[in-house]
């Protein structure tokens, strides 16, 4: 149930009853009780006004002409009565708030945890097209919409619909004449309420999205602070945050002002209906009318028109009651819409079968699987034609073949490109920027699947492969490092979850991050927040490479892992990287061209093709762009 393109507060055609069901899935049979409890406490709420025409028709009057003994009884009797009614709706009401809490909770924890288990399954095209602000806001803003929704709102509105039913019932019983007066005034109240619910329901929708661009744009400016301050962006960061800080103020003001305008007519009409009743009771008694009523035909009593002004004024309490919740069952439903969006994502589509296991070479050079792991991985081709099984080695040969590929239908990134790399070899891609050298490492995990061509590993179509054993073959070190909260070694051992404590060291020696690592205040046990910000940015970089040489992956990725870092760091982080090439096929793009002159080819690319291809000797010996690039005559954008 994905919002309209265009309107991301808008609400979701039949999200109030999907949430109904959400819950009901959840918490049916505490629903039930809720239920009960709240019909009960209403019902106690109603009958209490039915005391004042008791005690006014039956002791007060017959009191005054008998004397107070003889009514004695008959007044015990009532206030009885009536305190045993009302300890049941407190009792009713207190239990049902109490179970009310749990579901609103437990609600919403199944809903994040819905929404992070669906976010998890979905592909990173969804994460380039969606600012993280705005996700951020659904966990949020969005959920606490719902929390006020499921917590406040439904049980008032229950609750005040139970004591509408109620009261007219009870209306109806003492009088057709007096609920006729009270139907015309409260027409008037919900003609009033939908008019101007209907307006705050738009503003209130408008105020979330408002709400979660201003979020996400905050995010944005707080994880480049440093690159706002080092161009002096201040005022522009400022005026931009103004900009949408207005266009949420503008909403939010619209909306409580639909909203708040509500409650002041409404009870100033309730006043109104309290007047009438009171003025055509009068009349009615004063003439003798012949009341009609449930109960039957009589007269109209000061009892009856008592307690008719006590249910008037209940009544149009509880219509303020609605209209106060619509605000709130406005942002709840605009949230839950946001939230089932999310959960409707489509999850990343894998239609792979092959699988990766551990293997053993055989004698005749053949591979077969294995029980425990032995350093050999082999793919384990399912042939549906047959039903046979093959196995073939992991060796890390990658191949592209005529690969075209565009992010958006309007802009082609790549053009019929073709290469490969023979399992051992170091690849690297130079290019400048927007050239496609990225774009090729995403399409080899399959970060987004290609329309044209074909990428094969080890002779295997990557469309055959299960994205998960795929994405285990390979290893990737970025230039941007992400660190998780947790120790050092929990970082390293992210790499392979089940990696020994001497895994994880051995992996951090072969990547030359030992001897800074020893050198922290808890060694492998020192706590790191904020993405390692207490490491510099090449410990950091050491820190993934040691993440990846514990997974011990065939292929390796590198993507200007030494971009961002000083010359004489570089020089300890490519001994690492080097350790860690060792024996795998390597794809590597730099800017650095010294970092690729020791490549088995180098691909030149420019506008999402491969203008020339080479060692290190023969680009040179070509003189043409690559000559010029590593002679200083051009220049990497």
């Amino acid at each position: 149930m994905k919002q309209q393109k265009g309107s991301p507060g808008a609400i979701s055609k039949g999200v109030f009853g999907r949430l109904l069901r959400y819950i009901n899935a959840l918490y049916g049979g505490q629903l039930v009780i809720v239920a009960v409890c709240i019909l009960f406490s209403s019902i106690a709420s109603i009958v209490g006004t039915t005391f004042m025409q008791r005690l006014i028709d039956d002791v007060i009057f017959p009191g005054m002409e008998s004397g107070i003994d003889a009514v004695r009884t008959q007044l015990i009797s009532i206030i009885l009565s009536m305190a045993a009614i009302h300890l049941l709706g407190v009792a009713s009401s207190f239990l049902y708030t109490q179970i009310m809490a749990k579901v609103c909770q437990g609600t919403l924890k199944a809903m994040r945890d819905d929404m992070f288990g669906r976010m998890e399954t979905l592909p990173i095209r969804y994460f380039d097209t969606h600012p993280h602000g705005e996700i951020m806001s659904t966990y949020t803003n969005d959920t606490d919409a719902i929390r006020q929704l499921i917590g406040q709102s439904l049980p008032t509105l229950m609750q005040s619909v139970l004591s509408i039913v109620s009261t007219f019932i009870l209306m109806l019983y003492y009088s057709v004449w007096l609920t006729l007066v009270v139907i015309a005034v409260l027409c008037l109240m919900f003609y009033i309420t939908k008019r101007f619910g209907g307006a705050s329901a738009k503003f209130m929708g408008a105020q979330q999205a408002a709400l979660a661009k201003t979020e996400g744009y905050i995010q944005e400016m707080m994880q480049g602070q440093k690159v706002v301050k080092v161009f002096n962006h201040e005022p522009d960061c400022k005026a931009g945050f103004r900009e949408l800080n207005d266009a949420l103020y503008a909403a939010g003001e619209q909306a409580n002002r639909a909203g708040n305008v509500l409650m002041p007519i409404l009870n100033n009409i309730g006043n109104l209906m309290y007047v009438l009743l009171a003025i055509v009771g009068g009349a009615f008694v004063a003439a003798g009318v012949t009341n009609l009523g449930l109960s039957g035909v009589g007269t109209i009593t000061i009892g009856i028109i008592i307690s008719f002004l006590s249910m008037s004024r209940q009544l149009s309490q509880t219509v303020g009651q609605i209209s106060m919740q619509v605000a709130m069952v406005t942002m709840g439903l605009a949230g839950a819409s946001r939230v089932f969006a999310l959960m409707d994502e489509e999850p990343e589509a894998d239609e792979g079968y092959v699988t990766l296991v551990n293997a053993v070479r055989n004698p005749d050079g053949s591979v077969s699987e294995a029980d425990s792991r032995t350093g050999i991985w082999a793919w384990k081709h399912f042939h549906k034609a047959d039903g046979t099984t093959t196995y073939v080695e992991v060796k890390g040969d990658v191949r592209m073949e005529h690969v075209d590929f565009a992010y958006t239908p309007a802009k082609q990134v790549l053009h019929d490109v073709s290469l490969f790399a023979k399992p051992g070899q170091k690849i690297a891609f130079v290019g400048s920027t927007g050239a496609g050298k990225t774009t090729i490492t995403n399409l080899i995990n399959r970060f987004y699947d290609i329309p044209d061509g074909k990428i094969r590993y080890d002779g295997i179509n990557i469309t055959k492969i299960r994205k998960p054993e795929l994405r285990h073959s390979l290893g990737m070190v970025l230039q941007e490092v992400n660190l998780f909260t947790g120790t050092v070694m929990e970082n390293i051992r992210y790499g392979k979850l089940d990696a020994t404590d001497e895994e994880c060291i051995a992996a951090a020696k072969l990547a030359n991050a030992h001897d800074f690592i020893t050198r922290l205040p808890e060694g492998y046990q020192t706590k790191l927040s904020g993405n390692g910000s207490q490491l510099s940015q090449g410990q950091r970089q050491l820190l993934s490479i040691a993440r990846c040489a514990v997974a011990d992956p065939p292929v390796m990725i590198l993507d200007e892992a030494t971009s961002s870092i000083d010359t004489r760091t570089e020089a300890l982080v490519q001994r690492g990287m080097d350790n860690l090439m060792a024996g795998r096929t390597v794809f590597v793009i730099a800017h650095r061209l010294s970092t690729v002159r020791n490549s088995d080819a180098i691909m030149v690319l420019e506008h999402g093709r491969i203008i020339e291809r080479g060692n290190h000797d023969e680009l040179l010996a070509l003189k043409g762009t690559y000559y010029q690039l590593y002679t200083g005559a051009f220049e990497l954008s």
